[in-house]
């Protein structure tokens, strides 16, 4: 881990977070995946590992400095910083492209992701029994987990909670999507739309002075339930930090394959020639859950009324994705040989 970082250093790790929290909004794209190419990723996990029992006595005993190096501090304010800007942005802009060019943002992942593929993999030269069984493995359970129906939306606070500990597993497993993990459980456009845009609307609210949003009983209910679901990924992405972390320290070629499989696996969520589909009633109308969302029910993969010029631009888009990675790769090379 870096103990000084140049001005440059401290930039591009506030682009990597924002890149983070937009992939971790999008279903099918692991946050995970922009850390691994990014070459952060063990910093990542190994800096998470330390907000521990230690971590917490520092801070209990109000040595702040101590605390902060001994966490790595540095690193991870500014990508989380990175990450929350994004919630609030990236991630919005996100949600109005997916809802009017769909195809199209589908296929720029799924070039990213193939691009991503390329890269975690081209230097990886350990390839034997036990890795490639391991590769078979993540390719299994990633095309599995593709083709799993989503739950119905829910709103206990315990099954919230649980939520969170489960959707920060896309920050730290490459290719497991937490916010595809939350369309499966249900829960995804509560937890990562409705209540994101709630409290964007409380902020916005109090820079102007207007505390109205104290007698919404529905804003405040959807607040505690963004609170709880916070706390929820907080404590999932420490626990796991702790595993995964083990696991890369005496198990590392053969993690590095079951994520490389993962990937693999993962493209079929992200598959760009599809629909979204929301829950209807018998008269085929929209349903919508308690905060007036539709409600994701699956995906159609197959769209046979395309116009040929939309597959050409799909096609572009899968090709300028890659290209994004080959590029981050090339950056990176350039970095290491100038360094």
């Amino acid at each position: 881990m870096k103990n000084t970082r140049s001005i440059t250093d401290k930039f591009f790790l506030v682009i990597k977070g924002l890149f983070m929290g937009a992939a971790n909004k999008v279903p099918g794209v692991s946050g995970g995946i922009v850390a691994f190419v990014g070459g952060f990723y063990e910093e990542f996990i190994y800096s998470l590992q330390k907000v521990n029992g230690k971590a917490f006595k520092l801070l209990i005993s109000g040595r702040f400095n101590s605390f902060y190096r001994y966490t790595n501090g540095q690193f991870l304010s500014l990508l989380i910083f990175g990450m929350l800007i994004s919630y609030f942005s990236i991630s919005k802009i996100l949600d109005y492209f997916l809802e009017r060019q769909e195809l199209f943002v589908w296929a720029g992942f799924f070039g990213m992701i193939l691009g991503s593929i390329y890269y975690i993999s081209k230097d990886f030269n350990q390839w034997g029994k036990s890795t490639i069984t391991a590769g078979i493995i993540g390719l299994i359970i990633g095309i599995s987990i593709s083709f799993l129906s989503p739950a119905t939306q829910n709103d206990n606070l315990l099954f919230i909670f649980f939520c969170g500990i489960i959707s920060v597993s896309g920050m730290t497993l490459p290719g497991l999507s937490g916010s595809f993990i939350l369309i499966l459980l249900g829960n995804y456009v509560l937890l990562l739309v409705d209540s994101v845009n709630a409290l964007y609307d409380t902020f916005a609210e109090v820079l102007r002075g207007d505390f109205s949003f104290t007698n919404n009983i529905k804003r405040l209910n959807t607040l505690k339930i963004l609170g709880v679901f916070t706390a929820g990924s907080a404590i999932g992405l420490v626990s796991l930090s702790h595993l995964l972390s083990y696991v890369l320290k005496h198990y590392k070629n053969i993690t590095t394959a079951v994520i490389i499989g993962f990937i693999t696996g993962s493209l079929g969520v992200v598959w760009p020639w599809k629909r979204t589909l929301y829950r209807t009633d018998a008269q085929g109308n929209m349903l919508l859950d308690t905060n007036d969302s539709p409600i994701i029910t699956n995906y159609e993969r197959y769209l046979p009324d395309l116009m040929i010029a939309e597959t050409y631009w799909a096609l572009f888009f899968i090709i300028f994705g890659i290209l994004i990675l080959l590029a981050l790769d090339w950056y990176g090379r350039n970095r290491q040989e100038n360094a």
